[in-house]
Parts: C-alpha cells; sequence; structure tokens
C-alpha cells in the first residue's frame, strides 16, 4: 500500500512539473508574439490628420501603456522611428505601445505642438481603454531629444498626469542662451535662401519622405548656425518677450506632483548641452519629486561616443524604470 501511494504521489509529482513546464513556454510563447499595430487619427486641423500608431498584445484585456514621443529638433522625424528596445520591453511584458506623431515647425509653432500633444492624451484617455485596452491609469511617456523635452512638457501640462517619464538627452527649457546662441557644432554653414527652400510649402506631421527629412534637416542647422532656432521653433522672442515662454519650459514648471523620471544625458553633447538635464534635476530636487539622472561621461548626443558597457547600463536601467513604474 505504501509503494502504491509513493508512486502515486511521485506520478501526480511529475505531471504537476509536466503542467507547471508547459504553462511556461505557453506564456513564453505568448510573450514571444509580436504585438498588433494599428494606425489611428487622433486629430485634425483642416485637412491634416495627425495619427498614432499603436501597438497591442491580442485580447481585450486592460493593459498599462508606453508612449514614445519621436525627436528631430521638433522639425523633423516620424512615429515610425520607434527603439528598438521600448518595443521589445513592451512585446515581452504585454504593454500597449503608442508612437505619436504631432504638427511639424516651421509651419506650426510651439503652442501648436503643445496642443497636439495634449490633445494626443485627451484622445488616449478618451479612446483607448475602448480601441486598444489601453489601462490609462498606468502610462509612460519617453522621449529622446526633442521627444525628450515634449515628454518633459508633459509632465506638466497633460492632465491627468502621467505615471512617468523616461527623456533621453532631453531639454527642460527652450528659451535658453543656449537655444539662442549661434553654434559651430552644426556641419557646414547652410545659406538662408537653401534653408528656407526646404520648409513653408504645407504642414507636416512626419518626415518619412527622406527628401523633406534632408531639406529640412538643412533648415534645422541653418538655424543652430545662426542662432534662430527658439524663435524658428516657437515664434516667440525670448528676448522681446521675457517670460513668454515660461509656460513651455518644463524646468520652470515643475511642483511637487511633477510625475517620477529617469533622465539620460552624455556630458559631450554639442546639440542639447548636458546641464539641461542637471538643471532638470536641480529642480526636482528642490521640489522633492522623485527623479534618476544618468550621466555619460564623454558621451555625444544620442550617448554617441559613450563607452558601449555604459550605454547598455543605461539603457537597460531605463526599462527597468519604465517596468517598476507602470507596475507598481
Amino acid at each position: 500500500m505504501m509503494n502504491l501511494l509513493l508512486r502515486g504521489t511521485c506520478v501526480g509529482s511529475l505531471w504537476l512539473t509536466l503542467f507547471l513546464l508547459a504553462t511556461v513556454v505557453t506564456l513564453a510563447a505568448e510573450n514571444d508574439k509580436p504585438l498588433i499595430k494599428t494606425t489611428h487619427v487622433y486629430k485634425t486641423v483642416g485637412d491634416v490628420k495627425v495619427e498614432a500608431d499603436v501597438y497591442r498584445p491580442e485580447g481585450a484585456e486592460a493593459r498599462p501603456v508606453v508612449v514614445w514621443i519621436h525627436g528631430g529638433a521638433l522639425i523633423v522625424g516620424s512615429r515610425s522611428q520607434v527603439p528598438k528596445q521600448i518595443l521589445e520591453l513592451c512585446t515581452r511584458e504585454r504593454f500597449v505601445f503608442v508612437s505619436l506623431d504631432y504638427r511639424l515647425a516651421p509651419e506650426v509653432k510651439l503652442p501648436e505642438i503643445a496642443a497636439d500633444l495634449q490633445d494626443a492624451f485627451r484622445w488616449l484617455h478618451e479612446q483607448g481603454p475602448k480601441l486598444f485596452g489601453a489601462d490609462t491609469r498606468r502610462i509612460v511617456v519617453t522621449g529622446g531629444s526633442a521627444g525628450g523635452f515634449l515628454t518633459m512638457l508633459s509632465g506638466a501640462i497633460v492632465t491627468p498626469k502621467p505615471t512617468a517619464l523616461v527623456a533621453y538627452w532631453g531639454y527642460g527649457d527652450i528659451d535658453g542662451e543656449w537655444t539662442r546662441s549661434k553654434s559651430t557644432n552644426h556641419g557646414v554653414p547652410v545659406p538662408c535662401d537653401e534653408a528656407l527652400a526646404g520648409v513653408g510649402k504645407k504642414v507636416l506631421t512626419n518626415t518619412d519622405d527622406p527628401a523633406e527629412g534632408k531639406a529640412r534637416g538643412g533648415y534645422y542647422r541653418h538655424l543652430r548656425q545662426t542662432g534662430g532656432w527658439s524663435l524658428g521653433v516657437t515664434g516667440i522672442d525670448a528676448e522681446k518677450e521675457p517670460g513668454k515662454l515660461d509656460r513651455f519650459c518644463p524646468v520652470k514648471q515643475i511642483t511637487r506632483d511633477y510625475p517620477p523620471i529617469l533622465m539620460i544625458h552624455g556630458t559631450k553633447d554639442t546639440d542639447v548641452p548636458y546641464f539641461c538635464s542637471t538643471d532638470m534635476a536641480r529642480e526636482l530636487t528642490k521640489h522633492g519629486v522623485k527623479h534618476e539622472l544618468l550621466t555619460l561621461e564623454g558621451a555625444e548626443h544620442g550617448l554617441r561616443d559613450g563607452d558601449p558597457k555604459k550605454v547598455a547600463e543605461a539603457n537597460a536601467r531605463a526599462l527597468e524604470f519604465i517596468k517598476e513604474q507602470i507596475t507598481k
């Protein structure tokens, strides 16, 4: 009798082990499934449709959301420029991933771009739950460069506030001296007539057309070379109208309820100065806001020339931070 009981126990344990292994394999296979991509118009202005790409798991279950905002000096870029590591995180963790377009400068100016940002999140809260199972109580916003700036800005102007933010080499001001100074770090001088020829024809929400991206990139370099970037993208002369840009400068809008934020920046960034992130860190500390600043010594814009090991560690910490904040 005892032998039979032992044999039954062993068989039961074996079946339990096999069941658990099968469950693990099934979950692993489920987590390897690509997210389903759909495109949505979140706003229409005249004949201009402003769109978002949504990547979501199968099923109707409500899931946390990671929002990506592309960079490009507010002048170039596209929602199609999706960071591989963040999309992989969302695939693995079965989060909803949303990549936003917005109208680009100089045809529209920063106040209108900020309005697009607010409208995108309004649409996400109102339509996201029924359209693609968004759990809008848990939203992490992330972006690079100008997208990092808009990520920081979302923490100040979006209602309700995002759960957390991750800004890659972003900036908390758009009226600092660096935005109006003539730069010698932006290539061969671009003549004014050549720069202006690349813009002004129509309002764009992305530069998926390589020719448009190249032309507008020349316009950006011209603005930086001549010290006209802030005025060119905002339409506001901060020197003649001091304080008028304050509401668009996250560093000047931090309060105690600003979302937790992780920032990554290289010390040798010649496009967006490293002090843009240290200035944010100082203000966040002053207001008691949870934050992390990951500093990459010697790294250029986009962490170019940074120590590969340190870059990998910073990127891994950013993904860990997203997961921590979105699942807490």
